[in-house]
């Protein structure tokens, strides 16, 4: 995000504040009044004084640190009016990404830390955190023999994480449930392309670029997965596949019949692996990429991902906003105020401005926050 501001628009956000410069104004007139006074007392005494050397007088006392305090007091009350100016902000386009979540029964075989469901929690959690959250938009849909949307497009991260939080150790879908036993990616694309749908409806077209990431361990190559994709394809929503799991696989989860007894299906394989090579072909035909937990690293996976949207989305948005100004009259008294302690002469006078400077600063502090 690129911000250009334009000074010759400045203004006040509390112009009232102002009116207190009259105090430090009449001061100021004070200390001149004082300095002309000092001169004419400095050469009347020289007149009239007769010494072997000649004597060393100051040329303006300690008048110079109360004039820096003066200006420092003039500046923090510019800082109160709360100046601003134009600004023209020049923003990147932010990314729509759809999250496609595998929670089918294979997802909790353990054959990587904790078991491919939590793995994939701890990835999301990633992913999350390297988004910028301002312009870029998460939804997520879980899905299994049938799929069913979990969060919509929404830029309040607290959304996404109190997902990952309150479902980080087993998935929505119960084991005890028919439909648990099943992967149907095409399901979940299908659900992501009508979340994305729902979200026009609502709140009309997106300018942000929109992407597709699956996780899942595996999927069987289908004509209905053609079909999908190929609408994924004519929206422009390209489609990343994350694989979780490893080559050697592990055991099954036990299926528990309605009686509370576990049940054997001839149909359901007893080790799931990996289906590694049919994830890499859903990824080509997608128009994305092929990733794999812990074969890459979490967070460039992530960034890899983030990129892609980043650049795909539109160059840049132009929009006007009100730039505060606030921390330059600040900082230009903070400076004023160490400039005038060199003025002092006495140990004591330093300590006591030092004191008065670290509440000032204390209390400017606690209001501005």
């Amino acid at each position: 995000m690129l911000t250009q501001v334009d000074f010759s628009e400045l203004s006040f956000a509390q112009p009232d504040y102002l009116w207190l410069l009259l105090a430090p104004a009449l001061l100021l007139l004070a200390c001149l009044w004082r300095f002309t006074t000092r001169r004419t007392d400095t050469r009347n005494l020289r007149r009239r004084r007769t010494l072997p050397v000649r004597e060393r007088l100051a040329f303006a006392g300690d008048l110079p640190f109360w004039l820096c305090l003066l200006l420092a007091v003039a500046s923090l009350i510019v800082a109160l009016a709360r100046p601003q100016a134009r600004a023209t902000v020049l923003q990147e386009g932010g990314i729509d990404l759809v999250i496609l979540q595998d929670a089918s029964s294979s997802m909790q075989v353990s054959d990587v830390p904790g078991d491919r469901w939590q793995r994939s929690m701890r990835f999301l959690r990633v992913l999350g955190d390297s988004l910028s959250w301002k312009y870029d938009r998460v939804g997520l849909c879980a899905f299994a023999r049938i799929a069913a949307p979990q969060i919509r497009l929404t830029r309040d991260p607290n959304t996404l994480f109190f997902f990952l939080d309150h479902l980080s150790v087993s998935p929505p879908f119960r084991l005890q449930d028919e439909a648990t036993w099943d992967t149907n990616l095409e399901r979940g694309i299908h659900w992501g392309l009508r979340l994305i749908e729902r979200d026009e409806e609502l709140h009309g077209k997106s300018s942000n670029a929109q992407l597709f990431v699956a996780l899942t361990d595996g999927e069987v190559w289908s004509g209905d997965m053609e079909e999908v994709i190929q609408r994924a394809i004519e929206q422009d929503i390209p489609l990343f596949v994350v694989g979780v799991g490893t080559l050697g696989g592990g055991r099954m989860p036990a299926f528990i019949g309605p009686d509370g007894r576990e049940q054997f299906d001839p149909q359901t394989p007893l080790v799931s692996r990996l289906d590694r090579e049919s994830l890499q072909q859903i990824a080509i035909a997608g128009g994305g990429q092929y990733f794999e937990l812990d074969r890459d690293n979490d967070r460039r996976i992530a960034n890899t991902i983030i990129d892609f949207g980043k650049r795909r989305a539109p160059a840049f948005n132009v929009t006007e906003e009100a730039e505060p100004l606030y921390w330059f009259p600040i900082a230009f008294a903070a400076m004023l105020a160490g400039a005038g302690l060199v003025f002092l002469r006495e140990r004591a006078d330093l300590w006591i401005q030092l004191a008065g400077i670290g509440l000032a600063l204390a209390g400017m502090t606690r209001f501005f926050w």
